[in-house]
C-alpha cells in the first residue's frame, strides 16, 4: 500500500498524521485508545486525533 502524507501536527512522522492511501481510503496515525469500553475486532484499533487534523485535512486536501 501507498501512503501519501496529506496534513499532520509535526514533520518528523512521530505526531497524528492523516495520510491518503492508494486505494481511495485514509489512514489515521495517532495515539492508541485502550480504555474505551468498546468491543472491536482485534485487527483493528482505535487512535485519537484533534479535530483540528480532522478540519485541516478536509479543508486542504479531501474533495
Amino acid at each position: 500500500m501507498k501512503l501519501t502524507r496529506l496534513v499532520g501536527e509535526c514533520q518528523d512522522g512521530s505526531c497524528p498524521t492523516i495520510y491518503a492511501t492508494d486505494r481511495g481510503a485514509l489512514a489515521v496515525q495517532g495515539s492508541r485508545i485502550s480504555s474505551h469500553g468498546l468491543e472491536i475486532p482485534s485487527h483493528e484499533t482505535l487512535v485519537e486525533i484533534s479535530v483540528e487534523l480532522i478540519r485541516k485535512a478536509a479543508r486542504d486536501h479531501i474533495a
